[in-house]
């Protein structure tokens, strides 16, 4: 009697956890840093995040429908607008962010193929074409709430900082960075849902602080680590922006290699760089490098030089 098999592709294990349901989850877990954000800098951040926003929706929208296939609705292209906007200087023209939201969708999302195919995060892609282009706005962090330098050019030149102020947020900054309370309540969420683990901004943020210590030239001066970790947009990028699926390695050593080279990457950037930041220029660099990360982290298949494991 002939035997007929039913053969599908591979994987077998079915999931109910969907992409729509890990951005929403992602969506929530930022909320608390948007709201103090909005809270900190007032209306206007509100503005850069709805037109932010908008414009990553509505490309994504027109890209669809050039495509004949809708992709708006997994909640992805409001992800990349919202870490965006906050990743923004309160005092930058509305029409940056805007700007920044067409170029992540289109040049750095949909000419790679979706989600899913981008091969470096669509967020601090923006960012960081938005900072090379137009570096006076992108850098200028003065508004109606706070007229001083942000803690981490105080830090850089010298200065003394308030790091409680730093904790809660009460500081120059970008709209989503200043409360490093806020971020971790987030962070928390997204840990708790299982969508983020620690490995790599554990790995990131605990090699960033050993750099601090080794070539800070500070020594084990506490109060001046504790402000790099809470300044800038550390927590931001080590939660939100370096877990991110589809730019990070999918192993699990190289995950931890990946959050190493991030955190000595930002060391570098902060301390023997020009400028007192160095979070996006970290992500974007370790995104390049991932899919090599990869290739040398990958397990070997039992056979092809993998460790055999022969019970005695």
């Amino acid at each position: 009697m002939e035997k007929r098999w039913r053969v599908s592709s591979n994987p077998h294990v079915r999931s109910k956890v969907t992409t729509n349901g890990i951005m929403m989850a992602v969506v929530l877990a930022l909320l608390p840093a948007t709201g103090f954000g909005i809270y900190n800098f007032g209306f206007r951040a509100l503005l850069h995040i709805l037109i932010t926003v908008a414009s990553t929706v509505i490309m994504e929208f027109l890209f669809g429908l050039y495509k004949k296939k809708l992709t708006v609705t997994d909640l992805s292209a409001v992800v990349t607008g919202l870490l965006l906007a906050l990743n923004l200087p309160v005092g930058a023209p509305l029409w940056m962010g805007a700007l920044g939201g067409v170029f992540a969708i289109l040049v750095v999302k949909m000419l790679f193929g979706g989600l899913g195919q981008n091969f470096m995060n669509p967020a601090l892609a923006a960012r960081c074409f938005l900072l090379i282009s137009f570096p006076a706005q992108m850098t200028n962090f003065v508004c109606d709430a706070y007229t001083g330098a942000t803690p981490l050019t105080a830090l850089k030149a010298g200065e003394a900082v308030n790091v409680t102020d730093m904790i809660l947020g009460r500081t120059a900054g970008t709209i989503g960075e200043t409360s490093m309370i806020a971020l971790i309540i987030g962070a928390c969420f997204l840990i708790l849902l299982g969508v983020i683990d620690l490995r790599i901004p554990g790995s990131y943020i605990v090699s960033f602080a050993v750099f601090v210590l080794l070539f800070g030239g500070r020594g084990l001066d506490l109060p001046y680590l504790s402000a790099q970790l809470a300044g800038g947009g550390l927590m931001l990028g080590a939660f939100f922006m370096a877990t991110d699926y589809v730019t990070r390695p999918i192993t699990v050593k190289g995950q931890y290699v990946f959050g190493i080279f991030l955190g000595i990457m930002t060391g570098i950037f902060r301390i023997f760089g020009p400028g007192a930041e160095g979070v996006s220029y970290a992500i974007i660099l370790g995104n390049l490098l991932a899919p090599l990360i990869e290739k040398v982290t990958m397990p070997r298949a039992f056979g092809k030089g993998g460790a055999a494991h022969v019970r005695k």
